[in-house]
């Protein structure tokens, strides 16, 4: 068992070959960000049905990940991410063979359940380590999320030279190997060894439900919807955005978006460690500080201006060159990684005995964010042939998101210190107007 100050035995090797294998699966589950370009023009899909096409994963690997935390709570880590990543490589595999749309949305469905290895990785590797310690190990395991830009950087090639069919064949053999291997050079958590030990049952799965009532679960989901929802339904539609607003080559666009999905997944390493030293809470708030200035700025659309100057029309034109527009995303990618860390810190501290459960809906919520945008990113771009709408949605969503956190935190303090609830908002204007009745009463305190 984990003491309070040190992690429990086998806690290395769960983490990096956890954190290894959940690489992996990202990678197998941001497969279409790819392939699915080649796809979309061999079968003239519209905007929309792209991205209901490369959303499809996003949604099976989201639906699934309540159930597979509640069951690794209850049959423990190593055996149930066995049967995911076996589950996804055979999906995967038989995706080379589709034909239709409806095909491939069939086998897109498949491929998703890679995705429900972020539930059962939480649950499994914060069993591991203390209190303390839990905002870095889950950092560092979500690191994981670097499998995106895996796919980005080695797909285009392999696609190029071996054609789509080759990549999707190539990345189940892949997975089905480090299936394998992950559950050969693991343990137990210690908690399922104990009740084994025992021979005390696991919790019902109902009871694992019930903490789902409280209305800070659903709010942490908001939080994980943006940053972790923003993140992947960014890392599947860039490549095409790039290809379309910038008209860049599918590999330049591969390489490009990766700049967003790198720091989107290596920072998550910091982001769990500053949420350790200096709170989750102020991550959070510098989450989404850094990310309203970036999506405001990402939204606005290239624009031709006409002035009526003194000596005739002057004519001038607005927009993001490439290289700011990469700089930007990059530092977007940033920003949601640390978020993405922050949301998780939360979790096993406010909910220590039931982190599959909740853990489960926060990550369902905010994969069904990268199941949900890629389709109305599409629908935007067919709606008002705007290439920028896409970031328009994810600003106002950020900007909701900062707006309830700030309410919700000001609630509790003054739940806590009900002193504050006097103050006046402008102390130097104490004594003035309608805050006179205040200053008397923090005067009398």
């Amino acid at each position: 068992m984990a003491s309070a100050e040190n992690p429990a035995p086998g806690a290395a090797s769960a983490l990096w070959v956890s954190t290894f294998a959940f690489t992996a699966c990202f990678a197998v589950w941001t497969i279409f960000s790819i392939i699915g370009v080649q796809i979309k023009t061999n079968l003239g899909l519209s905007e929309a049905q792209f991205g209901l096409l490369v959303g499809t994963p996003i949604l099976t690997g989201s639906l699934v990940r309540v159930f597979l935390g509640v069951w690794t709570e209850q049959f423990g880590g190593r055996r149930v991410n066995l049967i995911v990543m076996v589950l996804a490589a055979a999906a995967t595999f038989l995706l080379s063979y589709a034909q239709t749309y409806g095909q491939f949305l069939i086998a897109a469905l498949g491929v998703g359940m890679a995705g429900g290895a972020f539930a059962v990785g939480v649950a499994y590797v914060s069993k591991f380590y203390p209190a303390g310690r839990q905002g870095t190990a889950l950092g560092i395991f979500g690191a994981g999320n670097v499998g995106a830009a895996v796919t980005k950087f080695a797909a285009p090639f392999v696609m190029l030279a071996l054609g789509w069919e080759a990549v999707a064949q190539i990345w189940a053999g892949a997975l089905l190997i480090i299936a394998l291997g992950f559950f050969l050079l693991t343990r137990d958590e210690p908690q399922l060894v104990a009740r084994r030990c025992s021979g005390e049952k696991a919790a019902a799965a109902w009871m694992q439900l019930t903490p789902l009532k409280d209305l800070r679960v659903w709010r942490f989901a908001l939080y994980y919807f943006f940053v972790f929802g923003g993140f992947v339904a960014l890392a599947l539609w860039l490549p095409h955005y790039l290809t379309g607003a910038y008209g860049v080559g599918i590999g330049v666009a591969g390489m490009l978006a990766a700049a967003y999905s790198i720091p989107g997944s290596l920072f998550r390493v910091f982001g769990g460690w500053l949420s350790d030293k200096i709170g989750a809470r102020k991550v959070m708030y510098l989450t989404f500080a850094i990310s309203v200035i970036c999506t405001f700025i990402l939204s606005y659309p290239a624009t031709a201006y006409v002035v009526d100057g003194i000596e005739g029309p002057i004519r001038f034109r607005l927009a993001i060159s490439l290289p700011v527009f990469t700089a930007l995303v990059f530092v977007l990618g940033f920003a949601m990684s640390l978020g993405k860390a922050a949301v998780y810190k939360h979790i096993p501290v406010y909910y220590p005995d039931h982190v599959g459960s909740v853990g489960g809906l926060v990550g369902m919520i905010g994969g069904l964010g990268g199941f949900i945008m890629p389709i109305v990113f599409g629908a935007l771009n067919d709606l008002t042939g705007v290439w920028t709408s896409c970031f328009m949605l994810l600003f106002l969503l950020v900007l909701t998101a900062l707006v309830w956190m700030h309410f919700a935190v000001r609630r509790m303090e003054r739940r806590r210190a009900p002193i504050l609830a006097d103050l006046p908002e402008f102390p130097e204007l104490a004594g003035v107007g309608p805050d006179k009745a205040a200053s008397s009463s923090l005067r009398s305190h």
